[in-house]
């Protein structure tokens, strides 16, 4: 069972901050939030992503590129 003070730490993004700090559009995230990719929590009618998550998901698909 995960531990229950695992969903109150850390800070909650709106998706609008999400899109600004990923400079993609507030759909993209939306995308990302209905494919799975992105984890997040629904709060009402709006969804909540927790800082840890979005940073996870930025380490996953960065790339290292050679020689530059």
């Amino acid at each position: 069972m995960a531990d229950p003070q695992a969903f109150v730490t850390g800070r909650l993004l709106t998706v609008a901050e999400v899109s600004a700090a990923m400079r993609v559009s507030n759909m993209t995230v939306y995308r990302l939030i209905k494919a799975g990719e992105l984890p997040a929590v629904r709060v009402g009618k709006n969804y909540r992503i927790r800082e840890r998550d979005l940073e996870a998901f930025l380490v996953d698909r960065s790339v290292h590129v050679e020689g530059v």
